[in-house]
């Protein structure tokens, strides 16, 4: 059994411009590092994208992605389909899906993500 506290303060920030062909800047706060999960996920993050800014659309294969929306208002393509996402929202891409995320509020839009392998 593994236990490990990790504080506000260690966690790495990174910025990504134009991620996966989007627009403008993306802020990933990594909670916890791709080989500190144990080879069962890839990512868990805290990404922020301001207003304006977006994650390009991507599929992912032998994968999910989960998001949970924190705080904001966006905009999700899903698969071709367009829906407004807000606070307490859930999504869940995989399979070979693929998706899209910007923001179309005012305000940061800021989304609890995890990656799982298959």
């Amino acid at each position: 059994m593994i236990t490990m506290i990790r504080r506000a303060g260690e966690m790495v920030k990174e910025v990504r411009e134009r991620m996966r062909g989007g627009e403008g800047s993306v802020e990933l706060l990594h909670v916890f590092k791709k080989d500190e999960l144990k080879g069962r996920a890839r990512l868990f993050a805290k990404i922020t994208l301001q207003p304006g800014c977006s994650i390009g659309f991507h599929e992912h294969i032998d994968e999910e992605e989960l998001f949970y929306i924190l705080r904001g208002t966006g905009t999700v393509n899903d698969a071709g389909k367009e829906e407004v996402v807000k606070a307490g929202d859930a999504i869940l891409t995989g399979g070979g899906a693929g998706h899209s995320i910007a923001n179309t509020g005012d305000e940061p839009l800021e989304i609890m993500a995890a990656i799982l392998l298959y």
